[in-house]
């Protein structure tokens, strides 16, 4: 017992350092994440610009962002509802966003960063349908820049499986509204991605051919082989006038037809 102990007590720090030594990328935030923060030892400006590393090192085509009732312009004193949707990636309704303009506040669906009214992040991965609002800054500020970065993920624990893609745009201040209605934004295809080089590889035994198909195989590449040497022999000692094995009858045949008499 008291040695059991001490192997357990001993083992304690190994495990702690351990845990302490996973990479940032294994954790992901199923209550929204937006703003400055670290991965991979590297910080990042922001989430909504520089996309959703804790799910995916890169963008992947297989995620759809679409952004629904865009203007084409501003103008002061309005404010536009978008609807926000992700469609693609892993087969599942979860999915989330961080969300970033330059100037004037976003509300809506979920909650803001740490305060920041410029910032927008999902408070439930229960979805992939968002409403955001934009209420446009005051007048003369001129262009705005938009970041949207939206993920669709699988539930399971850890990045595994999951996938992001990311919309930037901007939008122009105009005095009047043009009249030009609204329009979709679309960023990705929503379709998979190709697999890599090496994924179509598959192990024999996993498509149904047990250890003993290759015994078969084996046994059939013998059998060939043993009906060849047998062919052999047979050419070799069954048509030969000179075997001295064969019946007395077939050697007075051969030498009759050797003289020619019949």
């Amino acid at each position: 017992m008291g040695m059991s102990r001490v192997f357990i007590r001993s083992l304690l720090p190994l495990i702690l350092v351990s845990l302490m030594l996973l990479p940032g990328l294994s954790e992901a935030y199923p209550d929204g994440i937006g703003g400055e923060q670290s991965n991979a030892g590297e910080t990042i400006d922001d989430v909504a610009k520089e996309g959703c590393l804790c799910h995916g090192g890169e963008a992947s085509n297989s995620v759809m962002v679409i952004l629904v009732d865009v203007p084409h312009s501003w103008t002061p004193g309005d404010a536009y509802t978008m609807r926000l949707e992700i469609i693609g990636g892993p087969d599942s309704d979860k999915g989330g966003f961080s969300a970033r303009v330059s100037a004037g506040e976003l509300s809506g669906d979920g909650q803001s960063w740490e305060e920041d009214s410029m910032s927008r992040t999902h408070s439930s991965s229960a979805t992939r349908i968002f409403e955001l609002i934009w209420t446009p800054p005051a007048e003369g500020t001129g262009t705005v820049d938009f970041w949207i970065s939206a993920n669709a993920v699988n539930g399971a624990d850890g990045p595994v499986g999951d996938n992001w893609n990311q919309l930037v745009f901007n939008l122009v201040e105009v005095a009047e509204d043009d009249g030009r209605g609204t329009r979709s934004l679309i960023a990705g295809s929503g379709t998979p991605e190709a697999p890599a080089a090496d994924a179509g590889a598959v192990d024999l035994h996993s498509m149904g051919a047990p250890f003993r198909a290759h015994w078969l195989g084996l046994l059939g590449f013998g059998a060939v082989i043993c009906v060849i040497i047998f062919c052999g022999f047979l050419l070799r000692y069954g048509f030969s006038t000179s075997y001295k094995g064969r019946s007395n009858v077939l050697r007075l045949r051969y030498k009759i037809n050797r003289r020619g008499d019949q």
